[in-house]
């Protein structure tokens, strides 16, 4: 049988739901022989791939950079998982929409430094003009809320997605936060 292609990627977020996968802890090791994890910040993959089964993508898009990786995302997977509260509703980085692009950037590049205030254009991506969640870029397969989601909640997403079921979030399993 064939391992199921597992990618992973973060955008406008804390890295906390990456964090909660890697609290799965001896389940990752149970998982391990029906899975291949061929994207993500732990896998040394420069392009995203081909003919991805399952794509769990943490944060919200915040930048042009998302928007481009989250729509070649779109293009080479099967099933796509918006995980946890920023993916979902864009949550903490959705802030930045009350004060605007510009101001946001001129406080954390000119006002909060005390050398060389600019804005590191080579260095960061160009700002979208508000922050959102992922399904306003690209038709998302399954919401995994959370700040960041349970272990046990991502365990059952992916064991259900690898069962070759849809899963059925419910009761404790779709609370935000």
């Amino acid at each position: 049988m064939a391992r199921a292609r597992i990618a992973t990627a973060w955008l406008g977020g804390c890295s906390g739901c990456h964090m909660s996968v890697l609290d799965l802890d001896e389940a990752l090791v149970e998982l391990a022989p029906a899975i291949e994890i061929v994207y993500g910040p732990l896998v040394d993959a420069k392009e995203y791939p081909e003919n991805v089964d399952v794509a769990l993508i943490e944060g919200a898009v915040a930048a042009e950079e998302h928007q481009h990786l989250l729509k070649k995302i779109r293009q080479n997977t099967r099933v796509l998982v918006a995980l946890g509260d920023c993916a979902v509703t864009s949550n903490v980085p959705g802030m930045r929409n009350l004060v605007g692009r510009e101001p946001a950037l001129k406080r954390a590049y000119f006002e909060l430094t005390a050398a060389q205030p600019q804005i590191p254009g080579e260095v960061v991506t160009p700002l979208v003009k508000t922050v959102h969640p992922l399904h306003t870029e690209v038709p998302v397969d399954v919401f995994v809320p959370g700040c960041p989601p349970s272990p046990k909640r991502i365990l059952y997403v992916l064991s259900e997605l690898l069962a070759g079921r849809m899963p059925k979030l419910e009761g404790e399993m779709v609370k935000f936060g």
